[in-house]
């Protein structure tokens, strides 16, 4: 998953950010009449910036941010400052006597706002990894700033005639392929966000973003702190029966008898998979599947107003739904035909659960409920594969897994990965030098930032300090993150993950990489563009090499003796890889319905519903999902959809698993998981290419053709019956 697109460059990153998150209108000849947004007055005094490490050149190894510098009270008067600077360079763009060309209008707009951008990069990343009431106040009062002055540069009718003059020209200027598709989808993203529509329907549509803007906020509060709130106490040691010792190690409340589960995913699944005492498991489970859905933090009416405003926008845009807006430009095109795909895989799924909670059933000797899935399917890998997954973490110690990943890079793209000593924005940071092997040269900043905390959001997500540019000569090389949730170990014990947690590693990992090699010039289209059914690919194809022989056989080692992985272990991983396959894919198809359904009402429809669980219910009853199979996320914690980017987006992880498993499926057929000639084709067209040409395009510069569903259902095991134990 990634951060917003609003940290990816300036002034033309936030239109590429109020397209994404509003809905545009088809292209006409000429601007709508319209007049420009009047913007509140900001004010900030030389005395509130005085020793503001944003107003200073960061003397910092590899220009990181001086995270020991930069306190709360920093933020604001540096966000207002940015704003100011950047409206006056937004001015100077429009009052230029000059005619329109692309350097002074649309290479001005690409780089107006470095300022904001900068501190906003900063305060986007911190307060998801780090934050405080203070920052959670800050969040709610920033971001609808951020939004109206989006607003205002998206309808300002003499910016964007200047824009339309260029794009007009677009064929006689003599562009390179860079320029001419900046200046493509700069106009793109103009007509989106509704720059062509009339003076009153721009007004109602930033009046409709403003309230978005603090919805999403609120939202993403709402779900921190009710996980936050929550914890399994446990002070009988009884209890804690099938827990691993180094499990129980961080559960332990230092100094006292008792252990906590929260609610992130890691130790979910963990207790959950492992847990003897059934009790226990379905508090937990209630615990997770109604988080924020009630009191205080009740996020069911944040969706539902989120989900009315959004499908209202789409009918002022002249759009049937805000699914079909967002998928327009995507590979599906048209909720629709998202639908029919999820389907299409969905029938195998159903039906292969169905086997898996009858295997269940027969081995628990009674009839199994959502809260037994997790510890009888291990009981059933466990008796037909003789293949117990926590038996493979001591040979997935993280350091030497990220050495895995790093040298599965380095010989599929040539480049080298070193760590280096640089302070990041929690002592738990990892900092890496990645560089050409041949030239040397510097290609970005890798800082990772693994472990659960009470301070950070929840999930594994891949973000930026600082984006590839290359402009008037000036080139920057982009500062990329990777965050998780990991179960910090006990002290002084390793690290140990479970191939899951590797799949994950090596998935954000992907991500990375698609931010830390892109050769893009601008800003607002280099790294990881594109929508999520696109952008997925280049990290869901690195969980292939996370679970191949080849790749396990450079890393995977147990991190006492230095031993590799049994054969026999990896045979049974291997028999059992599509196991349980059933439960997973209803499970994730189920939480994409959710999205899509609710993104693809109408704005009558939206005002007719009143209870999001309801409202998910009849959509879960509508494809059969049967109730012991809870769908991925609900409505009340499903960031993805409700604050995390990916609204009516949710289905592209399984969508952009037809093209890694397609993709993967070329290196195999040539019989060299790291072939030179397809890794080089591999690199240029999608980790190096950012957005450079339409994401189809891009898949099939790569592969030679276009992918076909058929990968995906094998690497499933959907094409063919389970895989007998042995």
């Amino acid at each position: 998953m990634r951060m917003t697109d609003i940290l990816k460059g300036g002034a033309a990153a936030l239109v590429l950010a109020a397209a994404a998150a509003a809905c545009g209108a088809p292209s006409a000849t000429a601007p709508a009449p319209a007049v420009q947004i009047e913007l509140p007055e900001i004010t900030v005094t030389d005395a509130e910036l005085e020793g503001n490490p944003f107003r200073a050149e960061w003397a910092t190894p590899f220009g990181v941010p001086p995270f020991a510098e930069i306190r709360d009270e920093h933020y604001m008067p540096a966000v207002k400052k940015g704003i100011l600077e950047r409206r006056a360079e937004i001015d100077a763009i429009v009052n230029n006597p000059e005619p329109p060309t692309f350097e002074n209008t649309i290479v001005a707009l690409e780089t107006a706002g470095g300022s904001l951008t900068q501190v906003m990069r900063v305060f986007s990343n911190i307060v998801g990894t780090d934050t405080n009431d203070t920052l959670n106040a800050l969040q709610g009062e920033i971001f609808p700033m951020l939004s109206r002055e989006s607003d205002a540069v998206t309808f300002n009718p003499a910016l964007f005639a200047r824009v339309k003059a260029v794009y007009d020209q677009k064929d006689r200027l003599g562009l390179d392929e860079q320029e001419a598709r900046l200046l493509e989808l700069t106009h793109r993203n103009f007509v989106r966000a509704g720059a062509n529509l009339p003076a009153e329907t721009q007004a109602k549509i930033a009046e409709i973003n403003s309230e978005l803007s603090a919805l999403s906020t609120q939202y993403s509060q709402n779900l921190r702190s009710a996980n936050n709130a929550y914890r399994l106490v446990i002070t009988d040691p009884a209890r804690l029966g099938g827990l691993s010792e180094g499990f129980r190690n961080a559960l332990k409340i230092e100094g006292e008898d008792r252990w906590e589960v929260n609610l992130s995913r890691s130790f979910f699944e963990g207790f959950m998979s492992t847990a003897e005492d059934r009790e226990l498991r379905s508090e937990l489970f209630d615990g997770y599947r109604t988080i924020a859905s009630s009191g205080e933090f009740d996020n069911g009416p944040v969706a539902l107003r989120i989900a009315q405003l959004r499908a209202e926008r789409a009918e002022l845009m002249g759009y049937p739904s805000h699914a079909h807006y967002i998928l327009e430009l995507r590979m599906a095109r048209n909720p629709e035909t998202a639908i029919d795909f999820l389907k299409q895989v969905l029938e195998p799924a159903l039906a292969r659960a169905a086997e898996e909670q009858a295997d269940m059933a027969r081995l628990a000797g009674r009839e199994i409920e959502g809260h037994d899935w997790w510890f009888y399917s291990e009981k059933v890998r466990a008796d037909r594969y003789a293949f117990d997954a926590d038996q493979l973490r001591p040979y997935f110690e993280l350091e030497a897994s990220f050495a895995g990943a790093f040298e599965v890079a380095s010989r599929l793209f040539n480049i080298t990965i070193e760590p280096v000593d640089v302070t990041g924005w929690n002592p738990v940071v990892r900092a890496y030098d990645v560089t050409d092997t041949e030239t040397g040269e510097h290609l970005g900043l890798f800082m990772v930032d693994m472990f659960a905390r009470d301070s950070k959001r929840g999930g594994a997500w891949m973000s930026s300090y600082r984006v590839a540019s290359d402009i008037g000569g000036e080139r920057i090389r982009p500062i990329i993150t990777n965050q998780m949730n990991l179960v910090p170990p006990a002290a002084g014990q390793p690290a140990l993950l479970s191939p899951t947690e590797v799949e994950t590693l090596f998935h954000e990992f992907g991500h990375g990489l698609h931010g830390l090699l892109t050769q893009i010039r601008f800003p607002s289209f280099a790294g990881t563009f594109g929508g999520p059914d696109y952008v997925e690919f280049p990290a869901q194809v690195m969980e292939h090499w996370a679970e191949h022989p080849e790749s396990l056989a450079l890393f995977a080692r147990h991190y006492r003796t230095g031993a590799p992985i049994p054969q026999q272990m990896l045979d049974r991983m291997q028999r059992a890889s599509t196991f349980n396959q059933g439960f997973k894919t209803t499970e994730f198809i189920a939480a994409s319905l959710i999205d899509l359904h609710w993104h693809m009402l109408s704005a009558e429809e939206a005002r007719n519903v009143t209870s999001a669980r309801e409202f998910e219910l009849e959509v879960l009853r509508r494809y059969n999902i049967p109730e012991i199979i809870e769908p991925r996320y609900r409505s009340t914690y499903f960031t993805h959809s409700f604050s995390g980017g990916y609204s009516a987006g949710y289905y592209s992880y399984l969508w952009a698993e037809i093209l890694d498993a397609d993709g993967f499926e070329a290196f195999e057929e040539t019989g060299d998981i790291f072939n030179p000639e397809l890794a080089a084709r591999l690199k240029k067209w999608v980790y190096e290419a950012g957005g450079l040409r339409e994401t189809s395009e891009l898949y099939r510069n790569f592969r030679g053709s276009d992918p076909g569903i058929e990968p995906l259902l094998r690497k499933r095991g959907f094409a063919e019956p389970p895989p007998a134990g042995g």
